[in-house]
């Protein structure tokens, strides 16, 4: 009788990670964690899959070295990281191997395959194809734009990348029509979107990926003291899909154990490969409110007076460049916050004065809509950046906010006024009819090749204004604006006569005070 497909993750290599010295290899989960120490940061070509791993690491690093432990006071907590960020030896290589031992990581085991429910080939009629799990290829009637996959000709995805997109399903994976599953006569083909869907996540980078997981650890903040924290492969059983949903608990289930999404991967013959799979939903229950402690929250008003704040993930956008989100980072935030900075950083100050002045951003995001469709995906690093923290430097942080805070109201009067000069140019107004104020439902070429042409200009203002907190922010940004405006209107002014006077008023308009403006309107 041939072996059964075999491929335990904490130990085949799986997980791509780049050393100081700039060199690659492909680690297993168990070798990730032992070298972490000697680990610069992991080198997942797939930022979805990246922020999953680095989810699903940091609950590990919780549970190897006791900070998941929450009858520890706030002190013994900060002591403790700070005495194991002292270690050079990185996790304690014992309790690390006892943990994986302690539970099945094998992709294709057939009673508790890894992130995955081996019940689906009996409760659904049909496998969803290797195209549907894969991000980035055509699935069904899709057409293919970006890759040359079809479902009359699936291909086997390797088991290392089958992982990375079993990861991103999980944290990313769309809502609406999906494999129709059947669960004790109940029927649906509806699942629901994965808890970070369109979301951008920010996450603490030391030296090492050492450091990293451990500045990562979010501090237990004094809820769920009666329910048991678990990780999904460390549930005893499978979860009912028609049962209720599991609190929310500290550290586990707020990192991995918030997925809506059902898996089973079927592997080659062979097992080194994925030649099929099934994805269809986990539970129909609405979800429970989390606050993912990796994600800056905008906090919106509430609808009723009496209610609490809301907050609302800042969604990602590959057209926005990191350093607008630099102040939500770096701002400690009070009652009239606009928004909060990700739980992780609130307890970045406690943390070493060397590792502090280190301490860079990576970012990961997948831009998508809330439902089906995906973008594109993105990842980005900043400089050290802690040392301009409110708590730090308050005078460079709020230098910082206030350059942000120019850059985006000459931004938004930018693509206001590029648009305006575009109906004028087009539509002359006469002596007896004012222009239109009203913005089009969609943005003229004008306003989209003007923002194009600004935010690099204004990225590079940017960072030498904060080095000089004596220059009017708001005008330097203002030149950038009228320059991009001139820019892309050139071939315009010579072809439409009214295009010269339209973008003459609206270069003016750029320097006019907010103040201003109201008196003039």
């Amino acid at each position: 009788m041939p072996a059964r497909p075999e491929y335990a993750i904490d130990r085949q290599p799986c997980v791509p990670v780049r050393f100081p010295d700039g060199h690659q290899e492909i680690l297993g989960l168990r070798d990730v964690v032992l070298r972490a120490h000697e680990i610069e940061d992991l080198a997942l070509p797939l930022p979805p899959a990246a922020s999953g791993v680095l989810r699903t690491l940091t609950a590990v690093a919780a549970r190897v070295t006791g900070l998941d432990d929450p009858e520890m006071t706030a002190g013994e907590w900060t002591a403790h990281r700070r005495a194991l960020l002292q270690n050079p030896q990185g996790f304690d290589s014992r309790r690390v191997h006892d943990y994986f031992d302690s539970y099945i990581w094998d992709l294709f085991h057939p009673e508790r395959p890894f992130l995955q429910d081996p019940r689906l080939a009996v409760q659904c009629q049909r496998r969803a194809g290797t195209n549907a799990l894969v991000f980035g290829r055509p699935a069904g009637n899709n057409l293919a734009w970006l890759s040359a996959h079809s479902d009359m000709n699936p291909v086997p995805v390797p088991c290392a990348q089958a992982l990375w997109h079993l990861m991103a399903q999980h944290f990313y994976g769309a809502a609406g029509t999906c494999s129709k599953r059947t669960v004790d006569g109940h029927s649906s083909i509806m699942g629901k979107a994965g808890p970070l869907r369109s979301t951008v996540s920010f996450h603490p980078l030391g030296r090492t990926l050492y450091e990293s997981l451990l500045a990562g650890v979010p501090k237990f903040n004094g809820d769920w003291h009666d329910a048991e924290d678990l990780c999904p492969w460390e549930e005893p059983e499978l979860p009912d899909p028609l049962g209720p949903l599991p609190p929310v608990t500290w550290p586990g289930r707020l990192l991995t154990g918030r997925s809506r999404h059902a898996i089973l991967l079927v592997p080659t013959p062979d097992g080194q490969a994925v030649a099929d799979a099934y994805l269809t939903w986990a539970s129909q229950q609405p979800k429970l409110p989390a606050t993912d402690p990796f994600l800056i929250h905008d906090i919106a008003a509430p609808k009723e007076k009496t209610a609490p704040r809301r907050l609302i993930p800042r969604r990602a956008d590959a057209d926005r460049a990191v350093w607008r989100d630099l102040d939500a980072l770096l701002l400690a935030g009070d009652e009239s916050a606009a928004c909060m900075r990700p739980a992780a950083f609130h307890t970045l100050n406690d943390l070493p004065p060397d590792l502090r002045a280190t301490l860079r951003v990576r970012v990961h995001g997948f831009d998508q809509d809330r439902e089906t469709s995906n973008r594109t995906w993105y990842t980005a690093l900043t400089p050290p950046i802690w040392p301009w923290a409110q708590e730090h430097d308050a005078a460079k942080a709020q230098r910082i906010a206030q350059c942000r805070a120019a850059a985006e109201e000459i931004g938004t009067l930018l693509a206001a006024k590029a648009a305006e000069a575009w109906r004028e140019t087009i539509t002359p107004p006469t002596t007896t009819t004012r222009p239109s104020r009203k913005t089009p439902k969609r943005l003229c070429s004008w306003t989209l090749q003007a923002s194009a042409a600004y935010w690099p200009r204004a990225e590079t203002t940017f960072w030498r204004l904060i080095e000089e907190p004596d220059v009017p922010a708001r005008r330097a940004f203002a030149n950038d604006a009228a320059a991009a405006l001139r820019e892309v209107t050139r071939p315009a002014i010579v072809q439409f006569r009214q295009a010269a006077p339209a973008v003459t008023r609206a270069v003016a308009a750029l320097f006019r005070e907010p103040g201003r403006r109201r008196r003039a309107a």
